[in-house]
């Protein structure tokens, strides 16, 4: 079981645990998931510790709300639990509406009979999110992250929703806050560059990044991460894993961010692997406590679509991992000499 330590997020008196629980797998990615099997892994994560749990409109559209509402009511856990959900897409029936065309399209296994459209104006932040309260079934939420606005969502089609944002879509963020309707507000994105340009101009409380800081990334060490400590963002760390090759390793079929696994890539991995083997640890133990080390990162989000998976997650958090691992990782540079590791950094 996981310790029950908690993070808050920014200046907020939302506090989240080491470790989230992410609800794309269970929301038709790739493979249907029943209800029964979804409550049974959010009752796994419940008792081995996991306190926070996230979901989005998008999550099979509509789905994972739904089945995540059901399931806290069902275990009767929610007074002792953080949800977020996200903002910037309103579903509507899938037989009237257009099919989105984007860059990480999914194609989802037994959805609901519904389509997102993108809309973060006032009107479009509103409709969102008591869509979500009633697919929630929840009067209040605790998080609640803008979903995929920026560059690496939209394209050249970026400005133009942000605009949106800028031009009312902060308003009806500041009112929910404001009102108590939620406790924290921020981003849902793939992309640290976002993040940190909306931090510049509303006074977000968190964002989770999915896929830029790992064992594999290191950019947001080169200021983005000092930036939004300096401005009480805490991150939200998701995507771990770079979508498979973290945790699966170099000798399965992998992929890097959804992606062929470049040959540079799967080096390194082999590398890191030969330091693991030598210390007699595992690659995604490694994988998450060097995120969850960086002391920007309030929480690690793992998706799991299986209760064996969630006693994995767990245990990657748990495992001790000695601190010669870290300085022989820094020393054969497969990471940055100066980013944070558990026990402290070396130089």
């Amino acid at each position: 079981m996981m310790p029950l330590e908690t993070r808050t997020l920014g200046r907020t008196k939302v506090s989240v645990t080491p470790l989230g629980l992410g609800t794309v797998p269970l929301s038709g990615f790739n493979v249907a998931v029943p209800y029964s099997e979804f409550e049974a892994v959010v009752k796994t994560a419940f008792d081995l510790g996991v306190r926070y749990f996230d979901c989005a409109p998008m999550y099979g559209l509509g789905k994972a709300e739904h089945f995540l509402g059901r399931a806290l009511r069902d275990l009767g856990i929610r007074d002792q639990i953080v949800v977020s959900t996200k903002c910037g897409r309103v579903l509507k029936p899938a037989s009237r509406t257009p099919k989105l065309d984007t860059v990480y399209g999914i194609e989802w296994v037994d959805p609901y009979p519904f389509r997102d459209t993108y809309d973060y104006t006032y009107n479009g932040v509103m409709r969102s999110f008591e869509d979500s309260q009633q697919r929630l079934g929840l009067d209040y939420i605790d998080v609640l992250l803008v979903h995929d606005v920026g560059r690496a969502w939209h394209g050249d089609q970026a400005e133009f929703y942000w605009n949106q944002l800028r031009e009312s879509g902060y308003r009806a963020l500041d009112e929910l806050k404001s009102s108590g309707a939620i406790g924290a507000v921020g981003l849902g994105v793939n992309e640290t560059d976002s993040v940190v340009g909306v931090a510049r101009e509303f006074p977000i409380d968190c964002a989770l990044i999915a896929g830029r800081y790992t064992l594999l990334n290191h950019a947001p060490l080169e200021g983005h991460f000092d930036e939004l400590q300096s401005r009480n963002v805490s991150v939200i760390a998701g995507g771990i894993y770079n979508s498979g090759i973290l945790a699966a390793g170099s000798k399965a079929t992998s992929t890097y961010d959804y992606q062929k696994v470049p040959s540079a890539i799967l080096e390194r991995v082999r590398s890191i692997e030969e330091v693991c083997e030598r210390h007699g640890i595992d690659l995604p133990s490694v994988a998450t406590q060097f995120v969850q080390a960086h002391p920007a990162v309030a929480t690690v989000v793992q998706g799991a679509k299986s209760t064996s998976e969630v006693t994995q997650n767990v245990r990657a958090m748990s495992t001790r991992v000695p601190s010669a691992f870290w300085q022989e990782l820094k020393t054969c540079k497969l990471i940055p000499s100066s980013a944070p590791v558990p026990g402290g950094q070396f130089s």
